[in-house]
């Protein structure tokens, strides 16, 4: 089971093993053991599960102390592009950002450490997403950041005007403009 680093060291994408035959396939989609020898040492104890249909973008997220969250993403039908960026001040990396497309067929996963912003975009005519978090949400706790901040740049692949985001993201500040 390959764990393929990012650009961000810490942003890890997980490709799993799937055993294919005529009755369909099977994978372990998450293993404890493995992931802790693979630098994963996270203890999940939320899963949240989202539909969305294409073209929209929920995020960039995240919450302040002490409610943080890692997460592993995955998608369990349809495709998004996954992104996640660095929003701790004193890293080497702050403000950059790394980017994966998932999807039901190629069955990979993002994590996503505590100190990064996350968020993703329906690129096909719907997704359901699947991820876990090892901190349970916190709306007092909750933040945003612009999808669209120019000093960050994520390459979205779809157009603006394809975008669909929910009020509460439409007022997200540019990263610079968070504390």
């Amino acid at each position: 089971m390959p764990f393929i680093p990012t650009n961000l060291k810490e942003v890890i994408i997980f490709c799993p093993d799937i055993y294919q035959d005529e009755r369909g396939y099977f994978f372990e989609s998450y293993n404890e053991k493995l992931f802790a020898a693979n630098g994963i040492t996270a203890k999940f104890v939320q899963d949240n599960q989202s539909f969305s249909k294409y073209g929209v973008l929920r995020g960039l997220h995240y919450q302040h102390e002490p409610f943080a969250q890692a997460k592993l993403v995955r998608v369990v039908s349809g495709a998004i592009f996954d992104a996640a960026v660095d929003i701790r001040k004193n890293s080497p990396d702050y403000g950059k950002w790394t980017g994966e497309i998932l999807s039901a067929d190629n069955k990979k996963q993002m994590f996503i450490p505590r100190g990064f912003a996350h968020g993703f975009v329906v690129i096909s005519e719907y997704a359901e997403v699947l991820y876990k978090c090892d901190n349970l949400y916190s709306p007092a706790h909750g933040a945003g950041i612009a999808y669209d901040d120019k000093n960050i740049a994520i390459n979205w692949p779809l157009k603006k005007h394809e975008i669909l985001l929910s009020e509460k993201d439409r007022e997200n500040p540019a990263l610079d403009k968070t504390d």
